[in-house]
């Protein structure tokens, strides 16, 4: 019972995911979701740490998410 209670709540956010070409770690953001960002040394670390930050972050009542993220785009430059 637990389980879908908890299932009726639960969200999903897209997430910007990059890998720093210095220190060789990800880093990931969710767009539009102010604090919501972490890096991890695996891809697989890093989403624990993104679900951490993001479940951490929704605990405050005061959050008010503003923007969807859309979509990404290439953009060709010269």
């Amino acid at each position: 019972m637990l389980w879908i209670k908890r299932m009726a709540f639960m969200k999903k956010f897209t997430a910007v995911i990059e890998k720093d070409s210095d220190t060789k770690l990800y880093v990931g953001y969710v767009p539009g979701f102010p604090g919501s960002h972490s890096q991890g040394e695996t891809l697989d670390e890093l989403q624990d740490n993104l679900r951490e930050v993001i479940e951490m972050l929704l605990e405050d009542e005061d959050l008010e998410i503003k923007t969807e993220f859309i979509g990404t785009q290439q953009i060709t430059v010269g």
